[in-house]
């Protein structure tokens, strides 16, 4: 059986489970709680990622109220916090609390399965000329395990003894003695249980991302004529499957050492005095098999918003992308050297000089295809004919702050500076700009980019435009000053620093960062009300309101379950033919035959069907 063949066949079968569903009327719940529809799916997604952004930006503006305002007391909070608020202070154990939960929440729950599970669900299918997902069922286990990790995980936050407490890398002993502290008790079991069942959701949605992406496009649709979008998911999905299975296995080890015995990671302990029987583990250990997947996930996070922006920069420029094949070679470039750099996060663990050198000249080789990417989006603005919608500005931004991290992760990679930067402000600041401020302007592109496609309407684009002037100077105004006292050597992870004097001139600007970050939360929601009132009240989209050339544009306005009421499109050229010269309209989507273009056709493209 032919390529085509087997094409036809799968068309064939799909519109027959099509035309049967059409006679099948669902329940709400079918529909909407337990759907097999990838565009619910990546809803629900992107609801859960919306909430648990918002607990997590409450957590930060907590703690960072602690810091800016180290003497004052918050009565306020007593009613909220209960006993982690004692005489109107934090609680020290909670403070480390809040900041473990924090980076728990917003890397893996927001900029992980928020991001990936609500863009690779909604665009894969539609982006490639597919029905669904590969496999539906799989696709809503997919959420649901997620679902019941964040029950899980927002339960441990209500604990008598408190949330996990061991920072958001979970290092032994901390996490591996339940004895350490409150933090380390019932709540960490708990984290550990909830990060489980979250890596065997995002396992799940990657083998159905790449199965979709391999088998399911559409006829004419060959990997070089995939959006960037598509590529992005699809490498993600690839590092997201060789990546977490190691921190799952780590998340097993160090529940056999809090439960039973094992010493993996535990050596030498005394607790309050006595020591414990453990003998023969290496907390080092943990850590390189955490950050085997910490820096492979720093891509995970960032990668599908490399995707989602040359889209909206190429769409809003209306350019034809630059580079295009450049940006996949530096994306896989980018996915294999992830793998291979974990230990410049090891540092000062005591590593031999000759590895961290070692390690020293991978982590300065992959700023190469970063530099090609940001050179690429630069180039596809320049001289374009710029709509600056929400998503665009959110994208031209996206690139601005990953220029900015990527500057002073230049400075972390090299082992002899980073030693002495470590445990300062300097690195929370170069992490929160490359990838948690830049993954988050991406991820607020793609929304608002693909708002009209996911539910019919338009988002409001004065309130976007407040929402990103906010958001944008804030981010600024809280990370660049970091940087300036981390140089200063100012420690991270202090609960209080009121008792060293060398700190006391920094009292200013610590209150003026953390105002900064109170804005910025606040802006969010502008955001969030625009998100809401538009979903019901909304202007009413068109179908393609972006004139754009990707296959998703091409499905009705509210596609319903199957995408395409008719057959499914054939392509026949790349996704970027904007402002072609010749062409009677500045852009020529995906499923327009070349015999339909003569007047813009290229040469070699004149032979074409």
């Amino acid at each position: 059986m032919s390529s085509t063949d087997i094409s036809l066949h799968k068309d064939v079968h799909l519109e027959h489970d099509d035309h049967h569903d059409d006679h099948h009327d669902q329940s709400f719940i079918e529909k909407y709680i337990f759907s097999q529809d990838h565009k619910v799916i990546a809803k629900q997604f992107l609801f859960a990622g919306i909430f648990w952004a918002i607990i997590g930006g409450t957590m930060s503006s907590l703690f960072r109220m602690q810091l800016g305002f180290p003497e004052a007391t918050f009565t306020f909070l007593e009613p909220l916090l209960g006993k982690w608020v004692e005489g109107g202070k934090l609680n020290p154990e909670f403070y480390l609390a809040l900041v473990t939960m924090h980076g728990t929440i917003m890397v893996f729950f927001v900029l992980t399965a928020g991001l990936s599970g609500t863009f690779s669900n909604f665009l894969i299918p539609l982006q490639i000329g597919a029905r669904d997902m590969a496999s539906g069922f799989m696709n809503m286990l997919s959420f649901w395990f997620f679902f019941l990790a964040s029950i899980i995980m927002f339960y441990s936050i209500f604990l008598e003894t408190g949330p996990a407490s061991g920072g958001w890398t979970v290092y032994p002993p901390l996490s591996a003695l339940p004895q350490a502290m409150s933090g380390s008790g019932a709540g960490m079991t708990m984290w550990l249980v909830s990060m489980a069942l979250f890596i065997i959701s995002q396992l799940l949605g990657g083998v159905n991302y790449i199965t979709t992406v391999i088998n399911l496009r559409t006829r004419g649709l060959s990997m070089a004529k995939l959006p960037l979008t598509i590529w992005s998911f699809f490498l993600t999905a690839i590092l997201g499957l060789l990546a977490f299975p190691v921190l799952f296995s780590a998340a097993l080890l160090l529940i056999f050492d809090r439960s039973f015995g094992t010493s993996f990671f535990l050596s030498d302990i005394y607790v309050a005095g006595e020591a414990l029987t453990n003998t023969g583990g290496s907390p080092v250990l943990f850590q390189h098999l955490f950050w085997f997947l910490g820096h492979p996930e720093v891509y995970i996070v960032i990668l599908p918003t490399f995707g989602i922006v040359s889209e909206v920069i190429a769409t809003c420029a209306r350019k034809p992308i630059f580079g295009y094949r450049a940006m996949i070679g530096s994306m896989l470039g980018i996915a294999l050297l992830s793998f291979i750099v974990w230990a410049h996060h090891m540092f000062v663990s005591g590593m031999n000089p000759f590895l961290g050198s070692v390690f020293m000249f991978l982590t300065l080789i992959i700023a190469v295809p970063s530099a090609v990417k940001v050179f690429n989006w630069i180039a596809t603005i320049w001289r374009g004919n710029i709509n600056f919608t929400p998503a665009m500005l959110f994208s031209i931004a996206f690139v601005s702050l990953f220029i900015s991290g990527g500057v002073t992760g230049i400075i972390l990679g090299n082992s002899a500076l980073d030693i002495q930067l470590h445990d300062t402000y300097f690195v929370v600041a170069h992490f929160h700009l490359v990838m948690g401020s830049a993954a988050f302007f991406g991820m607020f592109a793609g929304v608002y980019h693909w708002f009209p496609k996911m539910f019919g309407r338009m988002m409001d684009e004065k309130l976007g435009y407040i929402h990103f002037w906010i958001t944008f100077a804030g981010v600024y105004l809280i990370f660049m000053p970091m940087h300036y006292i981390g140089i200063a050597g100012f420690p991270r992870r202090y609960y209080t620093w009121t008792g060293f004097d060398t700190f006391s001139t920094f009292m200013n600007l610590n209150t003026f960062i953390t105002v900064a970050a109170i804005v910025a939360f606040a802006a969010q929601f502008f955001f969030l009300f625009n998100f809401v009132y538009s979903i019901f009240r909304g202007r009413r989209a068109t179908e393609n309101p972006w004139k754009s050339n990707t296959l998703e544009w091409t499905t009705p306005v509210n596609p319903g379950h199957g995408n395409w009421p008719g057959p499914l499109p054939v392509v026949y050229r790349w996704p970027y033919d904007y402002s072609k010269p010749g062409a009677p309209e500045d852009f020529i989507p995906q499923n327009v035959p070349f015999s339909q273009t003569q007047s813009s056709n290229l040469p070699y493209e004149r032979d074409f069907e």
